[in-house]
């Protein structure tokens, strides 16, 4: 079971140190694999899609470009209330990111001089699906509807066939979000496939979504050819509890996070012993009842920890040092709080507010920084699918106005054809 401490200001930062590095460093063997990968795909396209795909995936499909006409009929297939909870998660998600749409924009002096951004959706984005075990329509809906939003031209999805079938509950989810085409590949040449371009799949500017190791290093090498998302680690929840807390609830959230995967971490701080202890029982109690008990119990034994501070403000530091993906604040003024979580990915707020929530349904995303990286990194959102200009028009009065500025800058770093390029004009 989880690790049990009482803040010393010692034991605590340790288990916090250890927690920070569970993700360990990329896998040298995994890195030489995708590289030959990346490498196959970009000089090989399609063909090497094909052996990739009989390989890892048992067999090609006989239709592996799909348009909307296959998206919408996936509609059709799945049960009424799996489509209206989609539909309605969908709708949520949707009004949430309008709000955070940018407009182009200018200004004009009154000497002429006329400054502004240009923003627009990039032209092309890949979204990569996991197709198998791991299949989550809920992040289609996360990636692809910020995506439609900001206004991307074209948005296909990845996914790898499960016996040579596409999974139906992800096309759905697809018709919904409004992706516009899926391609029945899946792994690291998908990646390679989206990043360079083959005979049948566009190059594409940016890649999102979520895979396993060999996907988030494919990601990760060809940054720089595409942008991407993030480089995602282990998922994490880190749970500040006070007396009127249920522990019923709180093992909940726990176990919620731990049967991600093996390398999850569920952390609760508390200033309540008699808490931490009440948890620590139900925790046990549910955890026998998880079908995924035993994925659950290895992220407990090593990688979660009850944690009992002196008072909630105490709890709240170790959080913001801890700059979880997930932070729950089960306390009875969370909002008096919230000021102080400076450094999470997404805040639940409440005893009635679960992670589940925003995995699935409440509107925020659920594509968040992990591993620390909260610190730094937002939420996944409208303005990852953006790109910016700016741009400047000066009238001559403006520039001759400008001209001896300029030009002392320029000669004062060497650079004598730019201060040129102003006198020339004067």
């Amino acid at each position: 079971m989880p690790e049990y401490i009482i803040a010393d200001g010692v034991r605590e930062k340790e288990l916090f140190a250890k927690l920070k590095a569970r993700a360990g460093e990329t896998d040298a063997k995994v890195e030489k694999i995708v590289a030959d990968i990346l490498q196959n795909v970009r000089g090989r396209g399609d063909e090497a899609l094909r052996e990739y795909t009989e390989r890892f995936d048992g067999a090609m499909p006989q239709k592996w470009v799909l348009g909307k006409e296959e998206l919408d009929a996936a509609l059709k297939t799945r049960d009424v209330s799996f489509i209206k909870a989609l539909q309605n998660a969908a709708e949520n998600i949707r009004d949430f990111h309008l709000r955070q749409v940018q407009q182009s924009w200018l200004t004009t002096s009154k000497d002429g001089v006329i400054l502004g951004q240009r923003v627009r959706g990039l032209a092309r984005v890949g979204l990569y699906v996991p197709g198998g075990t791991a299949a989550y329509p809920s992040s289609v809906l996360m990636n692809a509807i910020p995506a439609k939003i900001a206004g991307v031209g074209e948005l296909i999805m990845v996914t790898p066939p499960n016996g040579g079938q596409a999974n139906e509950d992800i096309l759905a989810a697809a018709a919904i979000a409004g992706v516009d085409r899926v391609y029945l590949i899946g792994g690291a040449q998908a990646v390679a496939a989206l990043a360079y371009g083959t005979q049948s799949v566009p190059r594409v500017d940016k890649i999102v979504g979520p895979g396993n190791i060999f996907v988030a290093t494919a990601k990760k090498l060809v940054f720089g050819q595409v942008d991407i998302d993030m480089i995602a680690g282990p998922s994490e929840v880190l749970v500040i509890a006070d007396g009127t807390a249920n522990p019923s609830y709180l093992a909940a959230d726990l176990l919620a996070q731990a049967e991600h995967d093996r390398l999850a971490s569920a952390v609760l701080l508390t200033d309540s012993e008699g808490i931490a202890k009440q948890t620590l029982a139900e925790l046990e109690a549910q955890l026998k009842l998880l079908p995924r008990k035993e994925i659950a119990q290895e992220a407990l034994n090593n990688y979660s920890a009850f944690v009992v501070c002196k008072d909630i403000k105490a709890c709240l530091a170790l959080a913001d040092d801890f700059a979880p993906e997930h932070l729950e604040l089960c306390v009875a003024e969370p909002l008096s709080y919230i000021g102080l979580a400076d450094n999470a990915g997404s805040v639940f707020l409440g005893h009635h507010t679960p992670e589940s929530l925003g995995d699935y349904y409440a509107g925020p995303n659920h594509v968040l920084p992990t591993g620390g990286t909260a610190r730094f990194f937002s939420p996944l959102g409208v303005e990852a699918f953006l790109k910016k200009s700016s741009f400047i028009y000066y009238p001559q009065a403006a520039l001759q106005s400008a001209a001896e500025d300029v030009i002392t800058l320029a000669r004062a770093e060497g650079l004598d054809a730019h201060a040129n390029a102003v006198a020339v004009r004067l």
